[in-house]
């Protein structure tokens, strides 16, 4: 029996356009039984992968950027078996086939994948072919689930101020990034008076942060083709890495993202910077509401977070 698979497509991701859509059409359904939908909406594609996931399909397919294949996963984990996070549960739910469509697409990075959709699809058709899978943990923040990271603080200030540039016509681009993460630090981050808090169930406490950084897979994010690393033994196969600042001074800072960008293989160390490793759990509270991203969509602002990892959660093509 071929496989049953459903290829969601975003039509406004950043990199899809018709002649790519066609060939990844094409070649897919040389492959196995396919369907395609597009979304309509944000959210929707939550919406079809948990309608997708109850129909019992063997496959979901995302054509997207990293937001959308997060509502992806978010979508199928609604229909996860009591004991989710065992490979048994995983077994049970469709694997998930992320081909890279938006502009950073780092979850397809991270597994390897390659960053042409047309290579992608090579690669995902070939491994559906023959039902190869690979099972990863994902990190949760509150009942959110993500893929690769996810922020309080700066970072997410600047993920908010890219979609709201978004929504103005501009286009997501690493330049754009930058940009608003030199806006946001020197205009509207509060860089006097850090307002995070972090705690862990095991005793570690780290007050008067600037910003979190937590991270499910390596590397965090990248600027082109270039990797920013904060947490570089980061895994899908452990747990929560966490990447902060106790205080956003402007060397320190500066110098903390040098060795985010060296490659070296090494977490950025320094008097302001805090390192944790293969965390299970840890909360994150603010004095103050403050900006939360989820595998680098703004998801509103909270004034307390806990992230939890979900190992063996997931399957992918991979």
């Amino acid at each position: 029996m071929r496989v049953r698979a459903l290829l969601i497509v975003n039509p406004r991701a950043t990199s899809t356009t018709k002649p790519v859509l066609d060939f990844i059409v094409r070649s897919l359904a040389a492959e196995v039984e396919l369907e395609t939908v597009e979304t309509r909406y944000r959210g929707h594609a939550r919406d079809i992968a948990s309608a997708a996931a109850a129909e019992g399909r063997d496959a979901l397919l995302a054509l997207s950027g990293d937001g959308t294949i997060n509502e992806v996963v978010n979508g199928l984990m609604e229909k996860a078996p009591i004991g989710a996070g065992h490979p048994a549960a995983a077994r049970r739910l469709p694997a998930i086939g992320a081909i890279p469509g938006g502009n950073a697409n780092v979850f397809t990075r991270d597994l390897g994948i390659p960053a042409d959709p047309v290579e992608a699809v090579k690669v995902i058709g070939a491994r559906l072919a023959t039902g190869s899978t690979r099972t990863i943990g994902l990190g949760l923040a509150g009942d959110r689930y993500f893929t690769f990271n996810a922020g309080l603080g700066w970072d997410a200030e600047v993920v908010r101020a890219v979609e709201e540039q978004r929504a103005r016509g501009r286009r997501a681009s690493s330049s754009l990034y930058m940009w608003m993460a030199l806006r946001e630090y020197y205009l509207r981050t509060d860089r006097r008076e850090p307002g995070l808090a972090l705690q862990t169930p095991s005793g570690i406490a780290a007050p008067g942060l600037g910003m979190a950084l937590i991270s499910n897979a390596a590397p965090w994010s990248y600027i082109g083709r270039h990797p920013v690393n904060p947490t570089p033994n980061a895994s899908f196969d452990t747990g929560l890495d966490v990447f902060a600042l106790r205080r956003l001074r402007t060397f320190s800072t500066l110098n903390a993202m040098r060795q985010m960008l060296q490659g070296h293989g090494r977490p950025p160390m320094g008097k302001y910077v805090l390192n944790l490793h293969d965390e299970p759990e840890l909360t994150v509270r603010a004095r103050r509401p403050a900006a939360l991203q989820v595998d680098g969509e703004y998801v509103g602002d909270a004034e307390s977070v806990t992230f939890r990892s979900a190992p063996e959660a997931l399957r992918v093509i991979a």
